[in-house]
């Protein structure tokens, strides 16, 4: 069984900085780091870095960085036959700042992302094995429309990491299985201001209208609100570390969770297995640099 992930791949730019600047202010840097990253890639690399047998349909351009790139996801295990360099431009790029607190801010160019179009998806259809589909929202909205009625067909699990925070069509929410927002993502959906367990509950619930079986709702270090439609939610805590870069986390989540699915794991485990790792990467800095491997999640899962 495969778990196939559609999306993006970028080049993430990163400076460390003691504050974000204001407008107009300039802020001296430091540890500044070119990084393979995207969150369709983070994704692709947390899953198969956790176990999942992952294959990546996605886009990248003519650049000199595209080959290792790929080169990358495939010794992390990633089937890359799906990848595509497109002609005349570059890969997506990323420019990231993050602060003390490990909090960043992300500006985007699309490049290569946008050319991974339903048609170019056409090239690389899903194959009968697909038993989970994740999907971000770093490329065209039409190709996670057709990806994810193509995996409805073959009667594939389909989940959604909504972020960027957009909204998104009825006809797209109505063929997931599983959607996975953090606050300003839940708020976006739903209009609700998601800021704690109650609110988070209300927001799930109008997820769970749309016809969404089951919300998951990441609230940073209050933890995951699960909620499966017909039961009642519960708040399952995050673990405490001391962060240093937050910029993957959400990316390691979505990850790890569908592979530990994969592994047979129950729903509640497998959001504590993607709790754990999420964990993780937010004590390192990076995007994909500081993504976990299997062995490192169990470590820190039964350390603690």
């Amino acid at each position: 069984m495969t778990l196939t992930v559609v999306g993006s791949i970028n080049l993430d730019h990163v400076i460390r900085v003691a504050q974000f600047p204001r407008p107009g202010e300039t802020v001296i840097g430091q540890d500044y780091h070119i990084i393979a990253g995207g969150k369709g890639a983070n994704q692709a690399v947390a899953a198969a870095r956790a176990g999942a047998h992952t294959r990546f349909i996605a886009c990248v351009g003519e650049d000199a960085e595209a080959p290792a790139l790929i080169t990358g996801f495939a010794n992390d295990g990633i089937d890359t036959e799906s990848i595509e360099r497109i002609k005349g431009v570059n890969t997506g790029v990323a420019l990231i700042q993050v602060n003390q607190a490990g909090e960043n801010t992300i500006a985007l160019a699309a490049g290569a992302n946008a050319h991974l179009t339903p048609e170019q998806l056409a090239n690389y259809p899903l194959t009968p094995d697909c038993h989970q589909l994740l999907l971000q929202l770093e490329i065209p909205l039409a190709t996670n429309i057709a990806a994810a009625k193509n995996a409805k067909l073959l009667g594939a699990t389909v989940v959604l990491n909504p972020a960027p925070a957009q909204a998104l069509p009825a006809s797209l929410l109505a063929l997931l299985d599983i959607i996975t927002p953090n606050e300003t993502e839940a708020e976006q959906l739903t209009g609700i201001k998601v800021s704690d367990a109650s609110s988070a509950a209300a927001a799930a619930e109008h997820l769970h209208t749309q016809g969404i079986a089951t919300v998951l709702i990441t609230l940073g270090a209050k933890g995951v609100w699960l909620s499966e439609q017909g039961s009642s939610g519960q708040l399952v805590p995050s673990f405490v570390v001391n962060a240093v870069d937050s910029t993957a986390a959400g990316d390691t989540f979505n990850g790890a969770l569908l592979a530990a699915l994969a592994s047979a794991h129950s729903l509640l485990e497998a959001v504590r297995f993607a709790q754990a790792a999420a964990a993780l990467s937010v004590t390192r800095m990076g995007a994909q640099t500081s993504i976990p491997y299997y062995d490192e999640i169990i470590s820190f899962w039964e350390s603690v």
